[in-house]
């Protein structure tokens, strides 16, 4: 598998993240400074301490996808090593964030990182279990479930009208998408989702069967390689 990656993008979203993360402890510092030493003062320092929080959130959501080693884009490439080398993986630099390309077809990859429980009970999902490290992680710094479904779709329709405007003169391949989750304390219960959902560690199986299905013609396959290496 080959492996394509916007370097810069990453170590400037990192930089930012770290210049976030020191913000925000020089803010939250200045309000606890200003709630014993200036009383009176007592709004400003609530306000210093909201926009801390704030700011903390942001440094550390910026920290797990851009700064903190193994990030989402590593983990994927972990996942997927020993991938034909027909296949190529695009982590930003394409519509979506990382966009798998190859034999099985066109596949957005949307990783996860959630640990304890994810369900899917055909109207909606649900994000529970994990015991205290859970329930302290959804205050600092772990994303909710939300609704991958949904964003699912929105990446799919960008990677298809990219294609549809640089590919106007050909047959588009259907583009789909699939849930990574790459946390190994998990339990994923989601065999009815509308979007393919699984462990990272099934991600590469999953990818080969499809393989057989043949997504994508090879003329399909060598305009789209192009296309986005030229990117």
């Amino acid at each position: 598998m080959k492996i394509i990656k916007n370097e810069k993008l990453i170590a400037r979203n990192s930089k930012i993240g770290n210049y976030i993360s020191l913000s925000a402890l020089v803010i939250l510092g200045g309000g606890m400074y200003i709630s014993f030493s200036k009383p009176e003062w007592f709004a400003y320092s609530i306000v210093c301490l909201v926009i801390g929080y704030i700011l903390t959130q942001i440094g550390m959501y910026m920290g797990n996808r851009w700064g903190r080693s193994p990030r989402p884009d590593e983990k994927i490439d972990a996942g997927l090593k020993g991938l034909h080398s027909d296949f190529t993986m695009y982590h930003y630099v394409s519509p979506t964030s990382h966009l798998l390309v190859g034999p099985a077809g066109v596949w957005v990859l949307l990783p996860h990182h959630q640990r304890g429980k994810v369900e899917y009970n055909g109207k909606r999902w649900k994000l529970s279990g994990g015991g205290f490290v859970q329930s302290y992680m959804k205050i600092f710094g772990q994303e909710g479930i939300g609704r991958p479904d949904a964003e699912a779709s929105s990446e799919i329709y960008s990677v298809q009208k990219f294609l549809e405007k640089n590919m106007a003169d050909q047959e588009i391949p259907e583009v789909k998408a699939v849930l990574v989750f790459t946390s190994d304390d998990l339990e994923l219960e989601a065999s009815d989702s509308p979007v393919p959902a699984m462990k990272l560690k099934q991600l590469k199986e999953f990818l080969r069967q499809k393989t057989k299905e043949r997504g994508v013609s090879q003329e399909q396959l060598k305009k789209i390689t192009a296309l986005f290496s030229a990117e």
